[in-house]
């Protein structure tokens, strides 16, 4: 990429999953990627305002995992971002309360401390949330782009009335492109570009990537069954499939989301695989972010089932002081991971680098979407009991299933998002970008 080509990288602190969509595009960020909520050009009223939107959800999320009382607040709020129906093809350009509210909070100046910044310099802004874009239409400028990061979206994502702007979207799915479209977008400003994956981890012509899946299948498949079966198709793209002369374990890693919700799966995930773990038959990788709490959360339950001894080598707590540093060091991690377990979040797109997914329950309608998603590429299956991980877990493994599904991951999910991306924005003439997947 052109070092001169530059945009306005704008993101929001929601959990990971926008930051992680932004961070692919972090050298073409002119200046550093503005953290709308939290960035020191945020005016004090805007990051009130942040704040009680982000804190509320987190309350939310947590709140699901309350007995009784949680699941009937966690329905009330998850009809307030419902997502109406596919079918039958439909207009949806109809504005919702949510849509509304939101339009009037940018009419009353909301995000105008960030807007006013980036007026200083006439550059292409581009944003994994769809606040930045639409304040900025408003506000009269152009050259606006907006990432979608999941599969389906809520109706929020568009402006009142989407005619009256002129904001491109990238989509991650031919789904959601048939949803904006519905949504009252004009077609030709959507682009089904796919997820904006770190290129760390695809290499140059997939290079990285397939040399980290040629060792993952021969870990997920130990009995051959599936290797066996396409081994000229799969030899033909990744080349040799052999053990590496540096043998690693085999390698589940379990992200607990930025709300820390899911951190409950980690404790049974554990006790289940505590022989295994002793026996060297497995490394866990227990994803805590940048949260301190969950990461001595973790720590608790290690020291209660006494494998100290364990940790750094088959037990490993990812944990890093801000996100950047994680992103870093959670995709390096990744490289060597066999198995991904996460909530369909917008980790779910990350099984385009050839990663099997075990589905944790979705939090809210879009991510429901994300699960379905991956069921029917067939590269993700919804956990069993995690009390029995020790069990099922080695069965798939026995049957080559996990290794099927890291394969349907790699050919079937789009890889090239983040190069797809880039050369949109700065195309002349974007009808002729011819793009990857």
């Amino acid at each position: 990429m052109d070092s001169e080509k530059k945009a306005w990288v704008i993101s929001v602190d929601m959990g990971y999953g926008h930051q992680r969509a932004a961070n692919p595009l972090r050298d073409i960020a002119y200046e550093r990627i503005i953290t709308a909520n939290s960035d020191k050009i945020t005016t004090p009223k805007e990051k009130r305002q942040w704040l009680r939107l982000q804190s509320f959800y987190e309350r939310i999320s947590r709140f699901r995992y309350f007995p009784i009382v949680g699941k009937y607040i966690w329905r009330i709020y998850d009809k307030f971002q419902s997502i109406s129906p596919y079918y039958p093809f439909r207009d949806l350009s109809k504005p919702t309360l949510p849509v509304v509210y939101i339009d009037r909070l940018i009419r009353k100046g909301f995000v105008r401390g960030m807007i006013d910044y980036i007026k200083k310099k006439k550059l292409p802004l581009v944003s994994p949330f769809f606040v930045p874009p639409i304040a900025a239409s408003y506000a009269g400028l152009k050259d606006l782009y907006c990432i979608v990061t999941d599969t389906d979206i809520n109706r929020v994502w568009v402006p009142r009335n989407p005619k009256e702007h002129n904001i491109y979207y990238f989509t991650p799915t031919e789904h959601s492109t048939k949803r904006l479209m519905a949504y009252g977008v004009n077609e030709k400003n959507i682009f089904f570009t796919g997820f904006p994956l770190p290129e760390e981890n695809l290499g140059e012509n997939l290079k990285i990537l397939k040399k980290d899946l040629a060792s993952r299948l021969v870990n997920l498949d130990p009995n051959k069954i599936y290797i066996r079966r396409y081994k000229s198709t799969l030899e033909k793209m990744l080349g040799k499939l052999s053990k590496p002369k540096k043998k690693r374990p085999l390698t589940l890693t379990f992200a607990v989301g930025g709300a820390g919700a899911q951190k409950g799966i980690a404790t049974k995930i554990l006790r289940s695989l505590e022989n295994k773990i002793r026996e060297h038959k497995i490394r866990l990788n227990l994803v805590a972010g940048i949260r301190l709490e969950i990461s001595s959360f973790f720590m608790d339950i290690i020291n209660e089932l006494n494998l100290q001894k364990e940790v750094g080598r088959y037990i490993n707590i990812l944990r890093a002081l801000d996100k950047k540093t994680y992103f870093e060091e959670f995709n390096k991690a990744l490289r060597e991971t066999d198995i991904l377990w996460t909530k369909p979040s917008e980790l779910s797109f990350f099984t385009a680098l050839g990663l099997p997914i075990i589905i944790a329950p979705p939090l809210g309608a879009h991510e429901t979407f994300n699960e379905k998603w991956l069921m029917q590429m067939g590269s993700g299956f919804q956990q069993e009991d995690p009390c029995y991980v020790n069990e099922w877990l080695f069965d798939w493994l026995r049957k080559g299933m996990l290794a099927e599904a890291a394969w349907e991951g790699f050919t079937e999910a789009p890889k090239f998002g983040t190069e797809n991306i880039k050369r949109l924005i700065f195309a002349k003439d974007k009808s002729e970008v011819k793009l990857r997947y």
